[in-house]
């Protein structure tokens, strides 16, 4: 192990967008493994819009980032040195290790995976939270029929290309909102989505009467405020809306905005539930198991945008995601 790993901390908690200064850039000295554990240096961590909700310190699914900590992410790691009977040099590992170069563990939440089958950054993509997100959100939450009519929006993002194409495969016709010419272009001529809306330059209510004439049977929301309005308004008889996330309301320094149009719910007959993948950890590998399945198949595209530099990077790829920069699943490759 080197002298010394780099680390980002948590320096102050943001107002609004995380800012520069909310963040320590520091060396911490690197552990040797002692026994039951093992040591590793990190190769690829996941950056994800959850992340910035983790910082604020207020009651949610988990924990604050504790000031001073290290941030919290996801991670595949390479194994260097270990004294943990199931992890030996060489192997790599994917866990929530943190935003850090080398890491120590007991081996608890952590699995190894084969990156003979798929890079690092799938299995923490198409292979890991987001793939887990979109599935048993759609599917579970959502409670997916064949040949529904299905709208997500942040259709571009990690989450949303999983939507969008779990939705295909099971039979569904499928529209996404998304930002920018290029993003819808990528939507439809290369994952198989049926149409899609560019929230920038549309006029979303009058796309969703043109696009789903008959009703939106489910809507998978990742962004919240407007959007999540709009949608409100085109339900389809007992639809059925996944709450995964809210990116357009991550960095108000005022109060989240709520939906204005919620009573569409009662009127349609709909529900609305909030999705924590978290909850369906126990069934992970079933998952993981029908997306590869369809990866290997052709019948879902993975798409990853992958930024190569080193820890101190973190921060300002991590607002690529809130730019609408990043196409698919965003992640840090560190040299």
């Amino acid at each position: 192990m080197p002298a010394t790993n780099r680390q980002i901390r948590l320096a102050a908690r943001p107002v609004g967008e995380a800012k520069p200064d909310d963040w320590e850039h520091c060396s911490a000295p690197a552990e040797e493994p002692g026994p039951g554990r093992f040591a590793g240096r990190t190769r690829v961590i996941s950056l994800d819009p959850a992340m910035r909700g983790w910082l604020d310190d207020r009651p949610s699914y988990l924990p604050p980032v504790g000031m001073g900590e290290v941030m919290r992410a996801g991670s595949v790691i390479e194994v260097t040195a270990s004294n943990h009977p199931d992890f030996q040099p060489g192997d790599h590992v994917v866990g929530m290790f943190g935003v850090q170069e080398y890491v120590v563990s007991d081996g608890r939440g952590a699995l190894k995976i084969d990156t003979a089958l798929a890079p690092p950054a799938t299995y923490l993509g198409a292979l890991g939270m987001p793939g887990m997100t979109a599935y048993f959100g759609l599917l579970e939450v959502g409670a997916l029929k064949d040949g529904e009519t299905v709208v997500v929006s942040g259709a571009a993002g990690a989450v949303g290309t999983m939507v969008g194409q779990i939705a295909k495969a099971k039979g569904c016709r499928v529209v996404g909102i998304a930002g920018g010419p290029e993003k819808c272009a990528l939507l439809t001529d290369e994952l198989g989505f049926d149409a899609a809306i560019d929230y920038r330059a549309d006029d979303v209510r009058k796309a969703l009467r043109q696009h789903v004439p008959d009703g939106i049977d489910v809507y998978f929301d990742n962004v919240g405020g407007d959007i999540l309005d709009a949608a409100l308004t085109r339900l389809a008889m007992h639809a059925r809306v996944v709450i995964c996330g809210a990116i357009s309301q991550y960095n108000n320094a005022s109060p989240v905005k709520g939906p204005s149009n919620y009573l569409s719910l009662l009127v349609c007959r709909a529900r609305m539930e909030g999705l924590v993948v978290f909850d369906y950890a126990k069934r992970y590998a079933e998952a993981t198991q029908e997306i590869a399945d369809w990866i290997g198949a052709g019948r879902i595209k993975v798409k990853e945008h992958v930024v190569r530099g080193d820890v101190d990077d973190f921060p300002e790829t991590l607002q690529m995601l809130f730019r609408g920069e990043n196409v698919g699943k965003l992640v840090l490759e560190l040299a």
